[in-house]
């Protein structure tokens, strides 16, 4: 009796693993299906290693890359310099390229169903629509004119991302023979925009500004003096030149180093660490299921000196741009923006959709009263210090950033902000490495896209 009752109970047991497998294979078939079907060893779908079926559009139609059965490879769009922009969108058949469409977005591409698997009722592939605007991508890699760095635009309403550039880059219909120790494709295959983390430079005030504004009771009423140093703990904080009394409006236009160090000091590390997760730097972002990289801090280790540094934007920060672009979405939105997407939809080859994408949003960064000062303050910035002359045109607001770099003898150049357009409510973000000035290098990047980019509307 007592060997039955064993057995009973090892056969339950047995029964219980197997239930538990069936419900676990189930759920990863249904959440992971797509994944495993689009597998590069899959013959159904890869001919010599290269997806077999499928085209991918700009949001107008304008075709990026298509799949030629006769030569059974892929070829792309209209020039040299629209498969350079679009690079780190679209990628290459070889699979470089890991936030490519080709290789992120393969089962989109083949029309991949939970129901038919990789073979679809309707076979033939599936036609890929972007958010992208191919001219205003061109745009961007022309006025980056060979540096490295990345161009980011999306609209904060509804999350279409309509430039995403890269550089390095180099054309996939010809590509380059890429040796490692070649400094000209030193990243090549990274998404700056997406996958990288950067020193923001003076771009990160507009944290320490926020957190001032909702922490420090009576902040836009004090003010605030530099001499040009100040010593923190036991680092002294200098600015190029003294800037006097300031306001806080007036210490970010001037983005006085003293100020914004004094205030992180004030702070304190516990607010500092509070508010880059608030504002959303240290998590990630989903783009449609891509991960953009983590930005990270360290507020503590270095003390005072090293907190009021990382206040300031150099120290240890390091800020993902696409990051930084939806924060600068988030102040013009009154504070949240739309999650950006890359993917506008799918459709059979003669036009008839096949899926729907739907806005998301993010969570509040800042209270809307936060975002509104903010905003006036980087409007603020254009006006008295960038100078509106140099955006005609553009109801600009901005902030630009020198970053001290490990990588260059130049500091890199950072420009962030949104119009505020109806029309147009676009948020942005520029990095030039090795740029220098950040108002003058890549507000100039941002300048020219921004004009295409409402040229393009």
């Amino acid at each position: 009796m007592k060997k039955i009752t064993s057995r009973t109970i090892v056969c339950f047991l047995l029964a219980l693993v197997l239930v538990a497998g069936t419900v676990l294979f189930t759920f990863k078939f249904f959440a992971e299906g797509n994944t495993w079907s689009a597998f590069s060893a899959n013959r159904h779908l890869y001919t010599r290693d290269v997806l077999n079926t499928g085209r991918i559009l700009d949001r107008d139609g304008n075709v990026l890359a298509d799949y030629d059965e006769s030569s059974q490879g892929w070829t792309y769009g209209a020039s040299s310099s629209l498969h350079k922009a679009t690079l780190h969108a679209v990628g290459d058949s070889s699979g470089m390229i890991g936030t490519g469409a080709m290789t992120r977005f393969a089962d989109k591409l083949t029309g991949y169903n939970v129901i038919t698997g990789a073979k679809p009722i309707f076979p033939g592939g599936r036609d890929l629509y972007l958010t992208l605007d191919a001219d205003v991508c061109q745009t961007a890699y022309k006025a980056l004119n060979g540096r490295k760095g990345t161009v980011g635009v999306y609209n904060y309403k509804t999350g279409q991302i309509i430039c995403m550039v890269s550089a390095p880059t180099y054309d996939p219909a010809d590509k380059p023979t890429i040796k490692d120790d070649d400094h000209r494709y030193e990243g090549v295959y990274i998404n700056r925009l997406l996958s990288a983390t950067f020193i923001p430079g003076s771009t990160f005030k507009l944290v320490t500004a926020a957190a001032a504004l909702e922490q420090i009771d009576g902040i836009q009423e004090r003010t605030f003096h530099c001499t040009g140093q100040v010593t923190i703990g036991d680092q002294v904080i200098t600015c190029p030149t003294a800037h006097g009394d300031l306001t806080l409006g007036q210490a970010l236009a001037a983005s006085c180093n003293c100020t914004f160090g004094q205030l992180a000091a004030e702070l304190g590390s516990e607010q500092m660490e509070s508010y880059v997760k608030k504002v959303g730097l240290t998590g990630s972002l989903s783009v449609n299921g891509i991960q953009t990289a983590k930005s990270t801090f360290d507020f503590v280790s270095g003390g005072q000196g090293e907190l009021a540094w990382s206040g300031i934007g150099q120290g240890k920060d390091l800020v993902n741009p696409c990051a930084m672009m939806v924060y600068s979405g988030a102040i013009a939105g009154g504070g949240t923006a739309a999650k950006p997407q890359i993917i506008s939809h799918t459709a059979f080859t003669k036009g008839v959709r096949t899926s729907l994408y739907l806005k998301h949003s993010t969570k509040e960064f800042i209270s809307p009263d936060t975002a509104a000062t903010l905003a006036d303050m980087m409007r603020n910035n254009v006006i008295t210090n960038y100078g509106q002359s140099n955006f005609p045109g553009l109801s600009i607001g901005a902030k630009s950033g020198t970053a001290q770099s490990d990588h260059s003898d130049e500091d890199n150049a950072w420009f962030t902000g949104f119009l505020q357009d109806e029309k147009h409510p676009y948020a942005f973000v520029v990095l030039v490495e090795g740029g220098g000035s950040g108002s003058k290098v890549a507000g100039s990047v941002a300048n020219a896209v921004l004009q295409a980019a409402v040229k393009a509307d």
